[in-house]
């Protein structure tokens, strides 16, 4: 079974649409290969709001997140990740309602210049006023925010499950519309399935990606994120088993039905992939992770 992906929903650029009674959303002016339709930016509350991932600074999107904001005050801007699609307007918004910045804090294993970038990129001069930790309570006019530590696409992404819901925010944890980046250094395979467990175990009636629409069905679908990746693993070890050494090689043949321009970003998940096994004692290398690594299936 493939994961029940959600692709279609109704929204307008410019325009600020109630998807409970306590959350809105407005969606950026910013699609792309990577943000989907544009980044979802959420306001939570009723006067005094939660604003989470306030998104990118472009003049469209400034002034149609002033307009949802008419007549109530941001107490709180929370962010998933910095990345540019997500953070670059969370100072200026804090700074507008004279409220904070909160967030997790800078990448553990910050990207290696020259890589291959699957993401948006990074924002490179995003930096939280309170760095926030696994577990925070985060309590506002009516509303109450649990930060939930989930590395992964990022060492340093952050979830937010709003308890009066039983929702989750999920940023790039989990998305509706694809499957998340996970890109190695900074990605790590390892975190991100037990960051996935983590989020299966609490049972959320809904989850709400940073990009794309509402998951309505969380369990099945986080279960389909989790059965896709373990999935991905065992093709890895067939792949091993048939004699292929180099990433390259069994990126040729578990993607051979994919544009050969989306190989490179392919390679870079293989390569999580493949640090996790050699982690957990599967395969083995002839020296340090890398694209040019070459590997096999550990001896029984």
């Amino acid at each position: 079974m493939g994961i029940p992906f959600v692709k279609q929903f109704d929204f307008e650029y410019g325009r600020c649409d109630s998807i409970s009674p306590m959350i809105d959303r407005v969606v950026a002016d910013n699609p792309g290969p990577f943000t989907y339709t544009g980044t979802g930016v959420y306001i939570i509350g009723d006067k005094n709001v939660a604003v989470i991932d306030p998104g990118p600074a472009t003049p469209n999107h400034i002034s149609a997140l002033k307009k949802a904001l008419e007549g109530r005050r941001v107490t709180h801007v929370l962010v998933t990740h910095h990345h540019i699609d997500h953070s670059p307007l969370a100072a200026p918004l804090a700074e507008e309602h004279g409220c904070q910045v909160y967030g997790y804090g800078l990448q553990a294993r910050p990207p290696e210049g020259g890589e291959v970038r699957l993401e948006a990129g990074d924002d490179l001069g995003f930096k939280p006023d309170i760095e926030i930790c696994n577990g925070l309570k985060i309590n506002g006019d009516g509303w109450t925010m649990e930060a939930i530590h989930t590395p992964g696409h990022t060492s340093n992404h952050m979830c937010y499950a709003l308890h009066e819901e039983n929702v989750l925010f999920s940023g790039d944890h989990i998305m509706g519309w694809s499957t998340s980046v996970v890109s190695p250094p900074d990605g790590h395979m390892g975190d991100y399935l037990s960051s996935l467990h983590t989020i299966l175990a609490r049972k959320f009636d809904r989850i709400i990606p940073t990009h794309g629409p509402v998951i309505e069905e969380p369990q099945a679908f986080v279960q389909a994120y989790i059965d896709h990746r373990l999935e991905r693993e065992l093709q890895i070890c067939e792949a091993l088993s048939t004699g292929l050494t180099l990433i390259s090689d069994i990126v040729a043949k578990l993607y051979d039905d994919v544009d050969k321009r989306l190989h490179p970003a392919a390679a870079h998940s293989v390569l999580a992939h493949i640090i996790r096994l050699r982690e957990i004692g599967q395969i083995e290398g002839d020296g340090p992770d890398s694209l040019k690594t070459h590997y096999k299936l550990t001896a029984a």
